[in-house]
């Protein structure tokens, strides 16, 4: 008797799930999904507090690739941190012994998005920390 292969079944990016019909990222959306004031989501992707209260700055492209990169990184490890509310404080307030124990929401406000991406690429495929 064979048995059917489970094929994991992908789920939305978690970036994706917070779109908007013109593709943008949806300031209010996150805020809420986060359980945050736009100030709180601000300062957690290391913006200026008005700047996501202004349309035009918060669709500016700076503006969305901060957030695309904070919401890349929390997708990453929503699965093992239980949750995105999870994954949102591991981003907020686990050090990082890589990176000199910085968090890696202090890595995204530095620009070092990529480089959080690569330590956890490098995990994911059984590497150490």
């Amino acid at each position: 008797m064979t048995q059917a292969l489970k094929v994991p079944v992908q789920k939305e990016p978690l970036v994706l799930s917070y779109m908007d019909r013109a593709g943008k990222i949806a300031i209010a959306q996150v805020a809420d999904g986060f359980g945050m004031s736009k100030g709180q989501l601000a300062e957690t992707a290391g913006l200026a507090r008005e700047t996501l209260y202004r349309v035009e700055r918060s669709r500016a492209a700076k503006t969305q690739g901060r957030l695309r990169e904070m919401l890349e990184i929390i997708s990453r490890v929503t699965d093992w941190a239980g949750g995105k509310e999870q994954a949102m404080a591991w981003y907020r307030a686990q050090p990082i012994p890589a990176f000199g124990g910085r968090t890696a929401e202090a890595l995204v406000k530095e620009g070092k998005a990529s480089a959080v991406r690569d330590y956890l690429d490098h995990v994911a495929v059984d590497g150490f920390a």
